[in-house]
C-alpha cells in the first residue's frame, strides 16, 4: 500500500519504529476506555505483525496516522473487513479510528476517515463502509456523523467479542455509509 496523504496527515504502514507507540495507544487507559482489554507489549507486538500483514496482502487494515510535517504518528485509522457484527453480509468492511489522548480534539480522526472512505470507495470499489461503537462512546459516534454515516435502525447488537465482565461495554450502535450516498456528498465533502 502506498502512503495516503490529507491537508495534515500521512496514512502509512507501519514500521519497527512505531512498536511502543502502538503499544501505548493499545495500553492507555483514557484511549481503551471503550474497551474490555489493555494489551502487554508482546500482545501488541504479535497484533502490529499480524496488522503489516495483512496490510501488505490486502491495501485493508489498520494503518499508522502521522503527522504530515513530522511522520510522527498519532494513532491509527483503517478499514478492516469485519465478522462481529450480526446480519452484515460476508466482506462487510467497518471504518475504526484511535488516537493518543494529546491528538484528541482537532479533528485528526475525521480528517483520515474522510480519507479512507475515498480509498474504500474509490480505490476498492466498495459499495458501503459501517462503524460501530459502544452506545455512548460519543466522541466516535460524533467522527461517524460528520463524516456523514446514519445510524442503522435495529443494527444496534452486542459486541459478541466483549466479555460478560464488561456489560456497560457490550452494547454497540451500527453506523452505515453507501458508495452512493457518499458521492452525493452526504457530508458536504465527497472525495474528501
Amino acid at each position: 500500500m502506498r502512503p495516503l496523504f490529507s491537508e495534515r496527515l500521512v496514512i502509512r504502514n507501519w514500521r519497527d519504529s512505531d512498536r511502543a507507540f502502538f503499544h501505548r495507544i493499545n495500553s492507555d487507559e483514557a484511549v481503551m476506555a471503550f474497551f474490555p482489554f489493555r494489551r502487554s507489549r508482546a500482545e501488541t507486538d504479535r497484533m502490529l505483525d499480524r496488522l503489516v500483514a495483512h496490510i501488505e496482502t490486502t491495501g485493508l487494515g489498520f494503518f499508522a496516522v502521522a503527522l504530515g510535517d513530522s511522520d510522527r504518528p498519532i494513532g491509527f485509522a483503517g478499514l478492516c473487513p469485519q465478522d462481529v457484527v450480526p446480519d452484515l453480509p460476508a466482506g462487510a468492511v467497518e471504518i475504526g479510528w484511535r488516537l493518543a489522548p494529546e491528538h484528541w480534539g482537532r479533528g485528526y480522526a475525521t480528517e483520515a476517515a474522510r480519507r479512507l472512505l475515498a480509498y474504500g470507495f474509490d480505490t476498492h470499489d466498495l459499495a458501503e463502509i459501517v462503524s460501530f461503537a459502544v452506545w455512548n462512546n460519543t466522541r466516535s459516534l460524533a467522527v461517524m456523523e460528520r463524516l456523514g454515516m446514519q445510524p442503522v435502525a435495529g443494527g444496534d447488537f452486542d459486541h459478541p467479542r466483549v466479555p460478560d465482565s464488561h456489560p456497560q461495554l457490550k452494547r454497540h450502535v451500527l453506523y452505515r455509509l453507501t458508495r452512493t450516498a457518499w458521492r452525493r456528498g452526504t457530508d458536504g465533502r465527497p472525495g474528501a
